[in-house]
C-alpha cells in the first residue's frame, strides 16, 4: 500500500497526480467528486498520453469533469466514462485505493504498481 496526501487534503473538485513508483511522472489521479475519492490512472485511452497539460490540472473550470488536456477528451470523475471527444463511450482505467485507519488516501498494491516499502 502506498500513502498518496491525506484524504482531507482533497477538496470537492480538486484532482491531483501523484508517482508512486518514482517514474518522474503523475502516473496516478485522485479526485474528490461528488463527496467521494476515486483513483485513476493518469492516461487518456485515446492516445494513451497523460491527462494534464501541468501538475495537478486534470479538472475543468468548473470542477465537474476531468479533461484530457491532449485533445479536449472529457470524463465523468465517478466512472471515467469519456463523454465528449475523441475516446466516447471509453473509460479511464480504475485504481484500487483506500483510506487507511490515519485517515491517508492509498494505493493498493495490488493496482498494478511494484510499489515497494512506503511507510
Amino acid at each position: 500500500m502506498v500513502r498518496l496526501c491525506r484524504a482531507d487534503s482533497l477538496a470537492e473538485g480538486q484532482a491531483r497526480g501523484f508517482d508512486p513508483t518514482g517514474s518522474g511522472q503523475a502516473t496516478v489521479i485522485a479526485c474528490r467528486y461528488q463527496g467521494m475519492l476515486y483513483l485513476w490512472r493518469n492516461r487518456c485511452p485515446h492516445q494513451n498520453t497523460p491527462m494534464n497539460w501541468r501538475q495537478d490540472a486534470f479538472f475543468n473550470a468548473r470542477g465537474d469533469r476531468l479533461v484530457c488536456f491532449a485533445h479536449g477528451a472529457i470524463f465523468m470523475p465517478d466512472s471515467g466514462l469519456c463523454v465528449q471527444g475523441a475516446c466516447v463511450g471509453q473509460r479511464l482505467s480504475p485504481l484500487a485505493g483506500e483510506v487507511d485507519v490515519d485517515g491517508w488516501l492509498c494505493l493498493l498494491e495490488e493496482a498494478g504498481y511494484e510499489t515497494g516499502n512506503t511507510r
